[in-house]
C-alpha cells in the first residue's frame, strides 16, 4: 500500500513507476557486530536489508531515504516497502503536505532498528526498502489519484505490504480501491482528529475530507470492523460522527482516551480486526 518518483525529466512513459534505485548500506547483524558496506545483511542464513547504525555512521550522511533503508524502483522480492505520496491538491486549507515525505525521510534519519519497550525488531525478519514516491500530477486531483491506484496495484501484486507516507488524506480513497481490489472489504484503524466522512466539500466529492464516504459508497470497508480513535474539536454538524456510527464504525472520541492507559482500548481494537486485512491510517495531531 505504499507511495513511489522523484527524479526530474521523468520520461512520460514511466510516469507511475517508481525513480530509486538500489544502494550500499551500513550492515550489522543481532550480535551488534558491525560486517561490512553492503545492500544487505546475512543473519541466521537470511538475508535482510537493515538500517545503518548511528554508532557506526554518521545521521547527517547519506541519502535521505526512509529510515537509511536502501532504496529501489519496485516492490519486488520485499515484504514491505516505504512509499511516499507527495499531494496537498486535495487540502481545503493549508498546503505543504506534498512535502511530508521529504521531510519524514529526512527526520527518519533517528530511528534505530530495534525498539526496546516492544522488543520489536522489524528488520530481522522482513525485508523492507524505500521505493520512492508516486509520481503525482500536481495540476489534476483526479489522474493523481489513477496514478495512485496503479502504484498500489502494482505492489500488492508482488505481495508487499506498502507503507505509506502522505500527503494529504485524500490518498487513503485511491489506496484503498487498490488494496480493495486485491484482499476485498478491509477492516480500517483510523488514528485521527477528523473522520474524513463528508459528502462534499467545496462542490468536490474527492478530497482530504470525504475519502471514507466514498469508500464506504464504493463497498471497500468492512464496516463492522472500522475503528476511528482520536477524534476532536468543532465541527460543521454533528452528522460526521453520526454518519459514521450508523455504518457501523465504532467512533473514539479523542475525551475518551484521556488520562488512561489506552492498552485495553487497542486490546479491543484487535480482537474487532480479527484475522482479517486491516489498513491502518496515519496520524494527525
Amino acid at each position: 500500500m505504499l507511495s513511489f518518483g522523484r527524479t526530474l525529466n521523468v520520461t512520460r512513459a514511466a510516469a507511475a513507476d517508481f525513480s530509486l534505485r538500489t544502494r550500499p548500506t551500513l550492515t550489522l547483524c543481532s550480535d551488534r557486530r558491525l560486517l561490512r558496506i553492503s545492500p544487505r545483511r546475512k543473519c541466521s542464513g537470511k538475508r535482510y536489508n537493515v538500517p545503518p547504525s548511528a554508532e557506526f555512521l554518521a545521521r547527517v550522511s547519506g541519502i535521505a531515504t526512509m529510515a537509511k533503508l536502501p532504496y529501489q524502483e519496485t516492490a519486488d522480492g520485499l515484504d514491505a516497502a516505504f512509499i511516499g505520496v507527495p499531494i496537498d491538491t486535495g487540502t481545503s486549507n493549508r498546503p505543504g503536505a506534498r512535502f511530508g515525505p521529504r521531510q519524514i525521510r529526512a527526520e527518519s534519519a533517528l530511528l534505530r532498528s530495534y525498539n526496546s519497550g516492544t522488543r520489536a525488531a522489524p528488520y530481522e525478519s522482513l525485508m523492507v526498502a524505500d521505493i520512492g514516491d508516486v509520481n503525482v500530477n500536481m495540476y489534476d486531483l483526479k489522474d493523481t489519484c489513477k496514478r495512485i491506484r496503479d502504484a498500489y496495484r502494482k505492489v500488492l501484486a508482488t505481495g508487499c505490504i506498502p507503507l505509506t507516507m502522505g500527503g494529504d488524506h485524500t490518498i487513503a480513497y485511491p489506496i484503498l480501491q487498490a488494496v480493495a481490489e486485491k484482499h476485498g472489504p478491509v477492516g480500517l484503524v483510523h488514528v485521527d482528529a477528523h473522520a474524513d466522512t463528508s459528502d462534499v466539500v467545496l462542490g468536490e466529492k474527492i478530497g482530504h475530507g470525504t475519502p471514507f464516504r466514498r469508500c464506504v459508497e464504493e463497498g471497500l470497508l468492512d464496516c463492522r470492523r472500522v475503528v476511528q480513535i482520536g477524534l476532536r474539536g468543532s465541527g460543521y454538524s454533528a452528522d460526521s460522527y453520526e454518519w459514521s456510527r450508523a455504518q457501523g464504525f465504532r467512533v473514539v472520541q479523542v475525551e475518551e482516551c484521556w488520562f488512561k492507559s489506552l492498552a485495553p482500548l487497542m486490546a479491543e481494537v484487535r480482537a474487532q480486526m480479527g484475522s482479517g486485512p486491516v489498513y491502518l491510517r496515519r496520524l494527525q495531531y
